[in-house]
């Protein structure tokens, strides 16, 4: 692998390396730590002359990707742990970090918080780099531009969302001209016009059938990516250019959505089927990264100690969240009451014969990993052979809905080991490292056409009905603001939309458990601060209010 390290040291000026940082260590690492075949071209020098490999440069930003979703920090992080859906509390001295994961859940972060100033860097360079592929400079044929248009508008995206104005270089200019600035409706025009770009020169590619592999199409974009991604930015532009919802973007997803669906992709039965590593309806785009992320940072030291030593023991959701769902509060086992999505905890294994793709290395006739549940964990955790299991002081593994310290106070440190639900949708009985974590989904999409359908003054309930009866869960009468920010986040949960959707629907600053007192109603936190390294780098940026 080969890295151009004088043209690093160039870039770093404006964005500091992403490649770096693409998985972070905690208490609890990350996987895989993806590395990338970087060759960074000469942009800051005024001799740049073009990419001179553009497809392998194309290819290496969608590689980059694959540490950017597929780690439990950075974007992942901000987009959950900063929402009502994810914590990682600090139990005994697991998952302390200085803090850095509390800061986030309790909407205390400073603008020296590591993460904050990975998804600068990271998404910055993304968008960065794909506009030297697109500068007049380099050739290449009309789909490598579109993809390049795609990667750009996703990377500024990110950025307009999380921080609110994207620093531009041009990417002929030295490195001592500072890089321009765009927010509001400049920012959404360039990222509309991208996209336009992407949907006209991107391929057409409907939903795939069988094992998705690492080369299928659908981990890179086509004209259904590029028209969900627009569908999004239209769905929150009143978010970035300020106002009210316009009646004519809102048609304009609901047109897109349509589109979508013209191409083949639709809602599927079985909902956590969608997440095994094979190809359906549902997935629009897929990144090849390994998902033993979404396996493991929640799960028990002792759930399935066979695969990969068992779990990490820190993310987990707040009671609240589990609520949301239908069925007894107090237990997830089969038949009580649970709609689909809320899953259910298994009181044994499954014969592997009964597991599609199933193996068993401890050669007990049980799949491994099918003791593990799906969706929420609460109660009582069991083994292969029905055995109930024990946490590490010997009390029985019980996730329990709240967060306390030994004193019974409600507290984000010195928890047990038990303490907080626990969220699954990725299971280790079809594979602990399968590269396949879908990152655009069709539901996704066509939740967007039922909340541009209300906002554009339509009657979405009977669209909705038929995602809650597909979903075995009980009919809407009528559908209410709320409802549909319910219904995405019973859908959508630990997928990246839950902090976007909470600013969109104006709850993001509301109060929820273990939230710092005094940032309940603080509106500056819809934003993220500006890397406080970046603001001294670039005198065009200006720190975001409240920071």
């Amino acid at each position: 692998m080969r890295k151009n390290y004088r043209e690093f040291n160039r870039f770093s000026k404006t964005f500091l390396s992403a490649f770096a940082v693409a998985a972070i260590l905690t208490s609890c690492t990350d996987l895989e730590i993806e590395q990338t075949d970087s060759v960074f071209q000469d942009a800051n020098d005024a001799s740049f002359q073009g990419v001179t490999d553009p497809q392998s440069f194309v290819d290496d930003i969608y590689n980059s990707l694959r540490g950017q979703i597929g780690d439990q920090a950075n974007l992942y992080a901000l987009s959950e742990v900063t929402t009502d859906a994810s914590l990682v509390p600090t139990r005994g001295s697991d998952w302390g970090d200085n803090g850095i994961w509390r800061q986030l859940h309790q909407h205390d972060w400073r603008s020296s918080h590591q993460y904050i100033e990975n998804v600068w860097n990271q998404w910055n360079n993304t968008h960065f780099r794909a506009a030297q592929v697109l500068s007049d400079l380099t050739q290449g044929d009309t789909q490598l531009k579109a993809n390049a248009s795609f990667l750009r508008a996703l990377g500024m995206f990110v950025i307009l969302d999380n921080y609110g104005q994207i620093p531009i270089r041009d990417v002929t200019a030295t490195p001592f001209v500072d890089p321009s600035v765009i927010s509001g409706q400049e920012a959404v025009d360039q990222i509309v016009s991208d996209l336009e770009d992407a949907i006209a020169g991107l391929p057409t590619v409907g939903p795939g059938t069988g094992v998705g592999a690492s080369d299928s199409p659908l981990t890179k974009a086509s004209k259904a990516s590029a028209r969900y991604l627009l569908a999004k930015v239209l769905l929150n532009k009143h978010i970035y250019v300020g106002g009210e919802p316009n009646t004519a973007d809102m048609n304009q997803v609901i047109s897109l959505v349509e589109d979508i669906e013209g191409d083949g992709y639709g809602l599927v039965e079985g909902y956590f089927d969608i997440f095994k590593n094979e190809l359906d309806n549902e997935t629009i785009w897929f990144i090849p990264t390994a998902v033993g992320n979404r396996i493991w940072n929640g799960l028990h030291y002792n759930n399935s100690p066979e695969m990969v030593g068992g779990g990490w023991n820190g993310f987990a959701t707040l009671a609240e969240y589990y609520d949301l769902f239908e069925g007894d509060p107090n237990t997830n086992a089969p038949g009580s009451g649970q709609e689909e999505r809320r899953g259910f905890v298994p009181n044994s294994g499954l014969p592997v014969s009964q597991v599609d793709g199933g193996i068993d290395d401890n050669n007990n006739g049980i799949a491994d990993g099918s003791s593990i549940g799906f969706g929420f964990l609460i109660g009582q955790q069991y083994g292969d052979k029905g055995e109930a299991l024990n946490a590490r002081s010997g009390r029985p593994l019980k996730f329990e809905r709240n967060f306390v310290d030994g004193n019974g106070n409600s507290s984000l440190i010195n928890n047990s080991e038990t303490t907080g639900i626990r969220v699954i949708k990725y299971n280790p009985r079809f594979g602990a490292q399968t590269e396949h974590e879908i990152f655009f989904r069709y539901s996704d999409a066509y939740l967007m056409k039922a909340e541009a359908m209300f906002r554009a003054g339509q009657d979405p309930t009977a669209m909705m009905n038929v995602l809650r009866n597909l979903r075995k869960a009980t009919p809407f009468t009528s559908v209410t603001e709320q409802d549909i920010l319910d219904e995405r986040g019973r859908e959508l949960y630990a997928e990246f939309w839950r902090r976007n959707d909470m600013i969109r629907f104006g709850q993001y600053t509301r109060d929820w458990e273990l939230k710092a007192a005094s940032e309940v109603g603080n509106e500056t936190r819809n934003l993220f601060p500006i890397p406080a390294n970046q603001l001294i780098l670039n005198p065009n940026l200006t720190q975001n209010p409240g920071y």
